[in-house]
């Protein structure tokens, strides 16, 4: 990585690429006829569109929702790669840095195949090979047997001595959120480590992102706290580096979802989210609700992304949006293969 983050980015050429990317993930019309659709029409239409290589490529072992799980994947760690092949300097540097939540998401995903006992190749498929993790470690992953084993093979990594301190809790509790809450808090401690004391214009911008990022994260587990009515310290899942909460704050609005969203509100997101935070405060539901969160946080990445168009936000903009095609993708198919109805479908859907 090294080499790669000397000399200068090249934000222009990154930004030109990862527009026309953008301009074709999935829309809402597109969302429409695939809720309409059964899981073999689905694959058809795929098939035709951005993730035609995949589905060709995968087509001769798979099919139905497997297929469509697969060529996801797959397809979400060929376009991330892209980023990293294009990047130059800096830029490279944040991109790479911030494609380690895939690290972290294999860790979780790892920690949740033991928990629940599932199969080897139930946990490989879930996998998402775009973080800085090489086979070998995915596959040391792969064949622990315990929770101590997986703990163990991240050794090395920012996870290892997190996860060893939680690791004392679950075996006390029995609960896995201690754990996958110790991965999140490394992953997002981590990204903004080691940056300038006085940075420049665009190492601003990228502290601008994830400190939105983090706030948002914050934001979603102090609701989920709320709604659990568990008796759980929110301190405890505080991720340091956002510009909207401190621990006190967390631990304090937590019990009340109606003051959080006004705090939100009055933040210097409020004028951005202002749309998001009614559909936020007319949700039911904890689902419902992190729908309109993650909508929230698709628009402020917009919001950003428009108004510094030739810097790291519309590259971790995109980041954001197409994880988001990825997710609705699924859970159309996942939701067509189980029957539900398309506006049982359309309340898992996150679209601006």
């Amino acid at each position: 990585m090294s080499t790669r983050t000397q000399g200068g980015s090249n934000y222009e050429y990154v930004t030109a690429r990862v527009r026309s990317r953008r301009a074709r993930l999935f829309d809402e019309d597109d969302y429409r006829k695939l809720t309409r659709m059964g899981t073999g029409e689905i694959a058809r239409f795929m098939e035709e569109s951005e993730y035609e290589t995949e589905m060709n490529a995968l087509g001769s072992r798979h099919s139905g929702v497997d297929l469509i799980e697969y060529a996801l994947n797959r397809n979400l760690a060929n376009n991330f790669d892209d980023l990293l092949r294009w990047a130059d300097g800096k830029l490279y540097d944040y991109v790479a840095r911030y494609l380690r939540k895939f690290d972290a998401w294999n860790v979780k995903t790892t920690l949740r195949g033991i928990y629940s006992d599932a199969d080897r190749a139930s946990v490989e498929d879930d996998f998402i090979r775009a973080g800085e993790f090489g086979e070998e470690r995915l596959t040391r992953l792969l064949d622990a047997g315990s929770m101590e084993e997986a703990v163990e093979e991240t050794r090395g990594t920012m996870f290892h001595g997190p996860l060893e301190v939680a690791l004392e809790v679950y075996e006390e509790s029995g609960e896995l959120v201690p754990l996958e809450n110790a991965v999140d808090r490394a992953f997002y401690g981590h990204l903004l480590d080691d940056l300038p004391e006085e940075p420049g214009r665009a190492t601003e911008l990228y502290i601008e992102f994830l400190r939105a990022e983090i706030d948002f994260r914050n934001l979603r587990n102090a609701f989920r706290l709320a709604y659990s009515g568990a008796d759980i310290d929110p301190a405890d899942y505080f991720i340091d580096g956002g510009r909207l909460f401190g621990e006190g704050d967390l631990r304090q609005l937590a019990k009340n979802p109606d003051e959080l969203a006004a705090r939100v509100r009055e933040s210097p997101y409020g004028d951005d989210l202002d749309e998001a935070l009614d559909a936020l405060e007319r949700a039911e539901s904890l689902i419902g609700f992190e729908n309109a969160l993650d909508a929230a946080l698709l628009e402020y990445s917009e919001q950003l992304s428009s108004r510094y168009p030739l810097s790291v936000c519309p590259v971790l903009g995109y980041v954001l949006a197409k994880e988001r095609e990825i997710d609705n993708i699924r859970a159309i198919a996942r939701g067509r293969e189980a029957g539900l109805s398309e506006e049982e479908i359309n309340e898992e859907l996150v679209v601006l």
